[in-house]
């Protein structure tokens, strides 16, 4: 081998090294400037998971449902959904609240079964495994489809939900569930709040004037303060329902509702009904009998000759008659009038 050629093999194997070490640099600078343009996009979530809808069954057709009361103030609207309470009996305020297309079914049968089938609903979103725990704050944040929990949920701001038509969202909240006043559930991506579910361990509060999306299925009680616009449900199990004014409306992604059903009493209602037809019967009955006994006798019923039988002791009753001083002797069925003269005589 020539002295040219060991020169160039060795010229060759001292230049690769330094090739990579230019090459190297450029390499780290372009990954770390794609680092900085990825978190430019902000504080996106890189959890996620594909979910099942959470199935409502008959509570699906419910825009309000409550355990305890339902209480309404203002001109809040309530479309193409029911209003409906169990086991509590108290609506208030329709109007001036109006409900479009729907009724209001308090304690009767439908609200019983609205009420066991979000039970089943509430336990089918709270027992999903989570993919993202520990959430305080949601604003400020773009969520792919999953479950996010957290202990005490808050939205002060803005949530924008990022996914298809089919993405499912579930919010899991061991406590308590706070949207701030202006505050905005927001979709991105074809996503939609027929598919987002609330799942909220005591109590709901919707700030004034907040946009909500969703259905909130609450333990306790749910208040959404004045002027709060719902595109959702407002399921509480055990509390009340407070009203302030709100519009809240059925998702137009979720489909037609099931058709309006009238309100049907309950089993223990038709029990309770049956139990006092009987009793108002037996009362019928009973005034019949008593009739017909003080026919047979020719007195009026309840009166002192309804046996039959003088009912006056044997003994006379003597009264003296203060005008003209005649003993009267009042015997059984007789009356016998002796002047005090002809007594003495």
């Amino acid at each position: 081998m020539s002295l040219a050629h060991h020169t160039h093999a060795a010229r060759s194997s001292t230049d690769a090294p330094r090739r990579w070490r230019v090459i190297l640099p450029v390499t780290a600078i372009a990954g770390m400037t794609a680092l900085v343009v990825l978190g430019s996009a902000g504080p996106a979530s890189a959890a996620g998971s594909t979910q099942a809808a959470v199935g409502l069954g008959t509570a699906d057709s419910y825009e309000v449902l409550a355990g305890s009361t339902v209480t309404n103030t203002g001109a809040t609207t309530v479309e193409n959904g029911d209003v409906g309470l169990s086991p509590g009996t108290a609506v208030t305020g329709f109007p001036p609240g109006v409900i479009a297309n729907g009724v209001i079914h308090a304690a009767d049968a439908q609200a019983q079964q609205a009420q066991a089938d979000l039970t089943t609903a509430y336990n089918d979103a709270a027992g999903r495994s989570p993919d993202e725990s520990g959430i305080i704050d949601l604003a400020g944040r773009t969520l792919v489809p999953g479950v996010y929990s957290g202990n005490a949920l808050a939205l002060n701001g803005t949530v924008t939900l990022d996914g298809s038509a089919s993405s499912v969202f579930i919010f899991q909240a061991a406590s308590t569930l706070i949207t701030a006043s202006a505050s905005t559930v927001a979709f991105t991506g074809g996503a939609n709040s027929c598919n987002v579910f609330w799942q909220v361990g005591s109590s709901a509060t919707l700030g004034t004037g907040s946009t909500f999306a969703g259905t909130i299925m609450a333990l306790t009680s749910i208040t959404a303060n004045t002027n709060a616009t719902i595109d959702g449900r407002l399921l509480a199990r055990n509390g009340a329902v407070t009203l302030d004014s709100d519009v809240i409306t059925r998702p137009a992604s979720c489909g037609p509702r099931t058709g309006i059903v009238a309100s049907t009493p309950t089993p223990e209602q038709i029990a309770a009904a049956q139990a006092a037809a009987a009793q108002a019967a037996a009362a019928q009955a009973a005034a019949a009998a008593a009739a017909a006994a003080a026919a047979r006798t020719g007195a009026p019923s309840g009166s002192l000759a309804e046996s039959g039988s003088d009912l006056l002791p044997a003994t006379a009753v003597a009264l003296i008659l203060a005008t003209g001083g005649a003993l009267i002797w009042l015997r059984p069925r007789r009356w016998r009038i002796v002047s005090a003269a002809r007594s003495r005589r």
